[in-house]
């Protein structure tokens, strides 16, 4: 039979022979136990739109709508959330509810709640309060700082020791991050030096922050700025460089968020509906849309624990709240795709 055949031609002559038999292999498996497999890549996805977003909008959101905003994150797999600021309230009313917001944060099991807290004073209510994290802001640029602060940066150096004197007189188990703003470059300064973002950051954790964040405040950097400034970065403290933060101004975000991925950022600031920015640094608008980047990561593989239809069900409610403002993002525009399953979760259905 032809399907079970096969001609040789030999010596002029044709000669049938049966078809040989094809060894089957065993399916390969990985020689390493599964509990000593490395583990599939991770991101944590950290909502700052209740701090950084809602500063930089005229809409002052009630207290109970924010309280909303956490529990559906929270239901949506967030589990770091930046809740407020301790600014004074007739600077920031958008924020005067901060003690409010965050005493709610803290019922929510698992919850990593953190406070911006730009001074002393914004720090001692963070450990009265008993917040899990506090970010202390400090700017590269000099001209961002006295106008944003009214500090140069090396005060702000200072500010934070005697932060970290304060946390630990007091036992609290706060951690305290410094957060480097404007370190791509400030619409007052102009170019902010690479080394200038470095020293200040090491003087950082000199001075006592536990951890150390860098921020490109005003939307100036590229993909390959990012790569550079982020790996030496990295080669001088390591992990202590713990986050990111992006502004989408220009349409670079999530490009450069991949950047910074690249170089072994694992943790990244996001806003809902891409809302956010900085009062005293013009043209910084836009924050990385939270779904967005979620959806980037997911699809590329790394878990974020995050459901992003939830997601962009939060978004829709949060959106009738800012009626008038301009919000931002491009998943909410075209929807999830067909395929819409994460890559993240492939890989897990087929471990």
């Amino acid at each position: 039979m032809a399907s079970e055949m096969y001609f040789l031609i030999h010596s002029g002559i044709f000669r049938i022979l049966p078809r040989p038999t094809r060894k089957r292999h065993p399916v390969r498996t990985s020689p390493i136990p599964s509990d000593l497999q490395p583990p599939a890549a991770r991101a944590t996805v950290r909502e700052v739109g209740l701090r950084d977003g809602l500063q930089s909008i005229a809409t002052v959101v009630p207290t109970a709508h924010k309280i909303e905003w956490i529990n559906a994150a929270y239901a949506a797999g967030q589990r770091e959330i930046e809740v407020g600021s301790f600014v004074p309230a007739r600077l920031l009313p958008q924020l005067a509810d901060t003690a409010e917001v965050l005493a709610h944060a803290q019922t929510l099991p698992g919850l990593v709640a953190s406070v911006l807290v730009p001074n002393l004073r914004g720090a001692e209510r963070a450990l009265d309060l008993d917040a899990d994290l506090m970010i202390v802001p400090l700017s590269a640029s000099h001209a961002h700082s006295l106008a944003n602060l009214r500090k140069t940066p090396d005060e702000v150096v200072a500010e934070v020791a005697r932060i970290r004197a304060l946390r630990d007189a007091s036992g609290s188990r706060t951690l305290i991050e410094g957060g480097v703003g404007t370190a791509f470059g400030c619409t007052l300064q102009g170019e902010v030096a690479e080394s200038e973002v470095l020293r200040l950051m090491v003087a950082l954790l000199d001075a006592g922050a536990d951890r150390v964040s860098l921020a490109d405040t005003v939307g100036f950097a590229d993909p390959a700025s990012v790569a550079r400034l982020f790996e030496k970065a990295r080669a001088l403290v390591g992990d202590r460089l713990a986050c990111a933060h992006f502004h989408d101004t220009r349409g670079m975000g999530l490009a450069n968020v991949y950047a910074a991925w690249q170089a072994g950022i694992t943790r990244f600031d996001a806003c809902l509906a891409g809302i956010g920015g900085c009062p005293h640094a013009p043209g910084a608008s836009g924050n990385v849309t939270t779904e967005d980047l979620v959806f980037m990561l997911e699809r590329m593989g790394v878990a974020t624990g995050i459901d992003v239809t939830a997601l962009l069900a939060l978004r829709q409610r949060v959106a009738g709240w800012l009626s008038g403002e301009t919000l931002h993002g491009t998943l909410w525009q075209a929807g999830l795709p067909q395929n819409a399953a994460p890559a993240a979760l492939r890989l897990a259905a087929t471990a």
